[in-house]
């Protein structure tokens, strides 16, 4: 690797700043330097790399198609250098934190009880949890800027250990005032008659279902929206237009007091496993462990 060619941190965080502010003067400013002090690390980017990374349009800078490449690299380099700097900071206060990343549905629905449960059993212990997208989960879990995962997928990593966790199933369900709230059940074939609200492509739920779905033949279903969050789903099907397949628990609650229902597909169901994922060479985490053993008590007591 040629050290002498790697670009300044400082130059990076000045392409992103000018790039997501909005110009030179406000980067500037968020970055207490003066716009010739920008544009000069602009500058020595343009040279670095041996190509123009911005241009004007009018009176606002844009990003040329390499700028773009070097724009997204710059967002990646940085978030992991504030990912670095928590965790030294962790090493430095001792081995009583945990960093716990978790998949979305998991972080809004089972995270809440399990968090407060440990904090009564072991206030001793911190937990810094964060949700992400499973293909980030596995990056850092193979990095080491995370410590223990809990996930809607299996990570495949050769340097990640995963341990079953709970069983689930993503069921398909609908408003109260749904046409099909009544059915007993309905085919295969109606699937692809139906009108979906979905979770975006890059959350786990989606890829479940996705590829349960081709697994049966189907390649394309109906998909009227895609959300980002399974709760905001759940509010948008009371209006009675929609389905969509959620984790079942995420919806048993709605389900049992009716304003959700399960409509069931005749010879059809997507059965999936929780997981908990963490680094092979970091198995003796005491925080870890802690709750790792409150999670299989929490399984015993049902």
């Amino acid at each position: 690797m040629e050290y002498k060619q790697l670009p300044d941190l400082k130059a990076l965080a000045t392409l992103r700043a000018v790039v997501e502010l909005g110009g030179v003067e406000q980067a500037g400013r968020a970055m207490n330097v003066g716009q010739p002090a920008v544009t000069k690390r602009l500058r020595a980017l343009d040279e670095r790399y041996g190509v123009t990374l911005m241009q004007r349009k009018g009176r606002k800078l844009s990003l040329t198609p390499a700028g773009d490449r070097v724009y997204s690299y710059a967002r990646l380099v940085l978030d992991h250098q504030g990912l670095l700097l928590d965790d030294l900071k962790l090493l430095r206060e001792g081995h009583d934190r945990l960093r716990l990343e978790v998949s979305f549905a998991i972080g809004e629905h089972l995270l809440p009880d399990l968090l407060l449960q440990f904090d009564d059993v072991h206030p001793e212990y911190r937990i810094q949890s964060r949700m992400r997208y499973s293909r980030r989960i596995q990056t850092n879990l193979a990095t080491g800027l995370a410590d223990l995962a809990l996930m809607e997928q299996a990570p495949d990593h050769p340097d990640i250990m995963v341990q079953k966790w709970l069983d689930d199933e993503l069921v398909l369900v609908c408003g109260s005032g749904h046409s099909l709230c009544q059915s007993e059940s309905i085919t295969i074939d109606e699937l692809t008659r139906l009108k979906y609200v979905l979770r975006e492509p890059q959350a786990s739920v989606r890829a479940n279902l996705d590829e349960a779905l081709r697994n049966i033949g189907i390649n394309e279903i109906p998909v009227a929206m895609e959300v980002g969050s399974t709760d905001t789903i759940v509010e948008m099907l009371d209006h009675g237009k929609h389905v969509s397949f959620l984790p079942w628990f995420a919806v048993e609650e709605e389900i049992e007091r009716g304003s959700l229902c399960h409509i069931r597909v005749s010879g059809f169901r997507i059965l999936r496993t929780l997981w908990i994922a963490r680094h092979r060479d970091n198995i003796n985490h005491p925080v870890a462990e802690a709750l790792i053993a409150l999670i299989r008590e929490k399984q015993k007591s049902g």
